[in-house]
């Protein structure tokens, strides 16, 4: 069966979702705004839950439809054919959000997509009553402009939780985002990678992932491994490919960080990661980075200095690591901040910039080459 999809992701990132999507042979992809559509079978869910990098989940797409009343909003949910994916046991509870549309009470929208999930299945199934005591398939909704799209969830936790980090400092980066990072740098594990401001070490165990080839959903389970839609076999063949496609080799990846308890984090992370073999971490002041060997990349994200204190803090250190990357001999850098004035600060204009998105927080990556 052919089924529709949808691999939501950080603003910025649609390309690069693309692209995974093509090489894991997904069918009629297409970019949109935080969002990747592609189409493919039951076996694609499971291959794209487990090799799917930069992307936040992947979704089974139901339909979308334009909806300004509950009425219509109810019509067009139970015209929807949710008797393919959720059986007679299964739990189905309902999340979503409302952004410009005239329905924009949630928890109103929720009841009625319930409602009407429950009438198109209380026709086909021929009972009454739903107990929910089998797999859960996790209904989302997205009302954009009065534009309703309705999903099923395979992923069940995000796919930016791999696994490896319990744990997190201050200001944790988004493993999809830092393995976006690695990419946008074309890192594939030839040249040494150094992240000196690494904090839970979280760029430094993505490049480690994307140096071996690993899937990143490699070591977790997914929302839809429970369902009768795909078997079993096929996430263990899909989970084997994935393990056939890694590589082994001598690589140079360094992390450094000013703080201990970070490096502590970070090494206990990478431990966890299966890739403290492949990796480096050391207690280190980023103002004072450098290499004898010449020609390596340099994927970071300093802090940011959110408030006053912190931003004049942040400043100093950008003018102070700008001039030990200017001291460096054949290096890259692909540095990610919310600073506005980064490039005067740091005392070099980018080569190229990228409007990238951590969480909610607009981003540059500044690209040196």
């Amino acid at each position: 069966m052919e089924i529709k999809l949808s691999a939501p992701c950080l603003f910025g990132l649609e390309s690069l979702v693309s692209d995974e999507l093509k090489r894991l042979g997904a069918g009629d992809v297409r970019a949109e705004n935080g969002r990747v559509l592609f189409s493919g079978g039951a076996e694609l869910i499971a291959r794209a839950n487990i090799n799917l990098a930069c992307a936040e989940r992947v979704q089974i797409l139901l339909g979308e439809f334009e909806a300004r009343s509950f009425e219509e909003l109810f019509e067009g949910t139970k015209a929807l054919p949710w008797e393919d994916f959720i059986p007679k046991d299964g739990a189905f509870p309902v999340k979503g959000h409302s952004l410009n549309s005239k329905l924009f009470s949630v928890p109103d929208c929720q009841a009625i997509v319930k409602k009407a999930v429950v009438e198109r299945l209380k026709a086909k199934y021929k009972i009454s009553w739903f107990e929910e005591t089998g797999p859960k398939y996790q209904i989302s909704f997205m009302l954009m402009k009065d534009k309703v799209s309705l999903y099923l969830d395979t992923s069940g936790a995000g796919l930016h939780k791999r696994g490896y980090r319990p744990v997190g400092n201050a200001a944790p980066l988004r493993e999809t985002l830092a393995a976006a990072m690695v990419r946008l740098a074309r890192y594939r594990g030839r040249e040494q990678l150094a992240d000196p401001f690494c904090g839970s070490g979280t760029i430094v165990i993505e490049a480690a992932f994307a140096a071996k080839n690993r899937a990143p959903g490699l070591n977790r389970r997914f929302e839809a491994e429970s369902w009768p839609l795909i078997p079993k076999s096929v996430w263990e063949a899909e989970r084997e490919a994935a393990r056939a496609r890694e590589f082994s080799g001598e690589y140079r990846i360094w992390g450094g960080d000013i703080d201990g308890k970070s490096i502590e984090i970070a090494r206990s992370n990478a431990q966890r990661a299966g890739v403290s073999d492949i990796v480096k971490f050391d207690v280190a002041d980023a103002r004072q980075f450098k290499r004898e060997t010449p020609g390596g990349l340099i994927v970071t994200n300093p802090p940011y200095g959110e408030r006053i204190m912190e931003k004049r803090e942040a400043e100093e250190l950008y003018r102070a690591f700008g001039n030990t990357f200017r001291a460096l001999e054949g290096w890259k850098l692909y540095l990610l901040t919310s600073h506005e004035d980064f490039e005067s600060v740091f005392g070099k204009r980018a080569d190229r910039k990228r409007k990238l998105y951590n969480g909610m927080i607009k981003c540059e990556l500044f690209m040196y080459f």
